[in-house]
């Protein structure tokens, strides 16, 4: 089928190169009828230069303001900014001569601008040049805008975490990688230039460039007169198109390894730069950002180092965490870290780092040069941390010659290597399988109890949270719905929401029907620990049982069915229905099978609950 649906595109793409070579494979027969004897050789290279002179000036005058003015479009949505980037293409629709007479109104003799400069700037080179950067300049501004816009925002975020102005981070960062992008808009741009002929002829008819000199012997000489003259038309697009190709670098990805690839290097013995448990900073914040129907409203003052924001897709995580970093300017939010305000301060003067989602290693430099990148980076602590988390042998490698893993710790190291007191990660594990997320964290966590920042991680992944974190906010839609240490949020979620993030089984609400007794669902009772004796009959509670209080057997006191069997890291589990409530036991009695009836206890000892109305503080 795919074979089939690619024919007719075959077809097309053989049709339209065809046609294109057609016209110098028609034009091979003339040569012999071309008039080599009477060719004014001196007149045709002096025609050459100034054509190739004045399309590299132009050249150089658009690369000087087309790269900005390209960026600047790129960057900006604004509508009279868009009215301006529609204003910039006009002269690729307006015919050449149009473009030349306009140029006139501006620049002839007769114009304020002619009137002022006596008339130098038509019938000269410098015509010759504003007419070619009229023509010219709208090729390399539509590529350097496309080029910029299709460039990663992280980049820039990343840079400026990493203390880089907006002028460092544009000239390092932003232009290096839309460069190729660029210099193909730029070589277009120069081609366009060095052909130009219907604006040259309005605006500076003298001296000759070479389209204006091959038009004037085509028309006082003829066509064989004209013919020698494509010569060195031919070979300079010979030549361009050979560098252009030329310089086409393929990006050859080194083989990836799957086993033992993402491990990070056994620990060595730690120095200055990998900090310690000393310090005794707090991050305190309160985030507000309205975004057209959203509103995120975040406030929390934690009592330890290392916190954890989990919530669904959309929730504000990710926005919250760059509100803290300071990429997203509002002066309405407040940021505390120890005794200093953040909120004050530029993204560059904040002192964190920074992991985004798809870690944001800047592509054009190697792991050397993305850990010196920052403004304050330290050799040894570089050196540290490229061994320690064994990135020694890639220094010389660029990042799409890394694995994912190798990506994650070179984005680790950058981000440790600046000495921070606060590290931010924002789903730094998403992309990775779940073996390699694993293994990963668990060496995140090892290297949290070493150095002394404060550390907040963004993820949906409730395991992830209650291992790199010791407190947590659980949020959604913008609002905190639960917030407190790891071990009280996971024990007694807020609502049932709340235990739905967290992936929490065995958990529901209930009503308090005696002493020591909770009524689950209508007729069906369960006792309680000793958390249970002292609430009221007929108080709404939540509630929870451990899945080793529940006890599978043929004299069980409640009868149920069972609804599936689900496998979860190699442990069997069934998930038994009773009364409408739904129980995960971890069982290997292949007995029980989805749909057989089973009957089971449920031990007083293993309930826990709690007055839903505290659970929320």
């Amino acid at each position: 089928m795919k074979r089939t649906a690619a024919r007719p595109l075959l077809w097309l793409a053989a049709l339209l190169a065809i046609y294109l070579c057609a016209p110098f494979v028609a034009s091979v027969p003339q040569l012999g009828a071309a008039d080599w004897a009477n060719v004014d050789w001196r007149a045709t290279w002096s025609a050459v230069g100034v054509s190739a002179a004045s399309a590299s000036v132009a050249s150089l005058a658009i690369l000087l303001g087309g790269v900005p003015l390209g960026y600047f479009l790129a960057r900006s949505n604004s509508r009279k900014v868009a009215l301006l980037g529609f204003v910039v293409q006009l002269p690729l629709a307006l015919p050449p001569l149009t473009s030349g007479v306009l140029l006139l109104f501006l620049l002839g003799p007769y114009s304020w601008v002619g009137r002022f400069t006596n008339g130098v700037l038509t019938d000269s080179f410098a015509g010759i040049v504003l007419a070619e950067v009229f023509v010219a300049a709208p090729f390399l501004i539509i590529a350097a805008k496309s080029a910029f816009t299709a460039v990663d925002p992280i980049l820039d975020d990343v840079a400026a975490t990493l203390g880089h102005h907006a002028g460092s981070r544009f000239f390092r960062v932003m232009l290096p990688v839309a460069w190729p992008a660029i210099r193909a808009g730029l070589a277009l741009a120069w081609l366009r230039a060095f052909g130009e002929f219907g604006a040259t002829v309005m605006v500076a008819y003298h001296p000759y460039s070479l389209p204006v000199y091959t038009y004037v012997v085509f028309g006082g000489q003829g066509l064989p007169a004209m013919m020698p003259l494509l010569l060195p038309t031919l070979a300079i697009a010979i030549v361009c198109a050979a560098l252009s190709i030329y310089s086409l670098r393929q990006k050859t990805a080194l083989e990836q390894t799957e086993n033992g690839d993402d491990t990070l290097a056994p620990g060595v013995g730690l120095t200055a730069s990998s900090g310690g448990e000393t310090a005794d900073l707090r991050l305190a914040f309160h985030l507000r950002r309205q975004l057209g129907a959203f509103n995120l409203d975040l406030a929390w003052t934690p009592a330890t180092r290392r916190l954890a924001i989990i919530g669904p897709s959309g929730s504000g995580k990710s926005l919250a965490l760059r509100l803290i970093a300071g990429l997203e300017s509002n002066a309405t939010s407040s940021v505390t870290l120890g005794a200093t305000p953040l909120n004050t301060l530029p993204p560059e003067r904040r002192q964190i780092g920074y992991m985004p989602q798809d870690y944001g290693l800047f592509p054009h430099m190697t792991v050397a040069q993305q850990l010196a990148f920052s403004v304050d980076a330290d050799p040894a602590s570089a050196r540290y941390w490229l061994d320690h988390l064994g990135l020694a042998q890639l220094v010389a490698r660029l990042p799409h010659q890394l694995s994912f893993g190798q990506r994650q710790r070179v984005a680790l190291a950058r981000a440790l290597t600046r000495h921070s007191e606060l590290l931010l990660f924002d789903e730094p594990f998403a992309a990775l399988d779940t073996p390699r997320r694993r293994r990963l964290q668990q060496s995140l966590r090892a290297l949290q109890r070493e150095i002394a920042a404060v550390t907040i991680i963004v993820t949906h992944d409730p395991d992830e949270a209650a291992l790199l974190a010791d407190e947590v906010l659980v949020v959604e839609q913008g609002r905190v719905l639960q917030a407190g240490f790891i071990d009280a949020v996971f024990e007694r979620p807020a609502s049932m929401r709340v235990a739905g993030l967290l992936g929490l089984h065995n958990v529901g609400e209930g009503v308090m029907s005696a002493s020591g007794q909770v009524e689950i669902a209508p007729g069906f009772v369960i006792g309680t620990g000793d958390s249970g004796l002292a609430l009221p009959v007929g108080e709404r509670v939540m509630w929870r049982v451990s899945s080793h209080a529940i006890v599978v057997g043929q004299d069980g006191t409640h009868a149920g069915v069972v609804d599936a069997v689900e496998l979860r890291r190699g442990e069997r589990y069934v998930r038994v229905n009773i009364a409408g409530v739904r129980f995960d036991i971890a069982n290997e009695d292949t007995r029980l099978r989805e749909g057989a009836p089973c009957r089971i206890d449920v031990r007083a000892s293993g309930v826990a609950v709690w007055p839903a109305s505290d659970a929320a503080h």
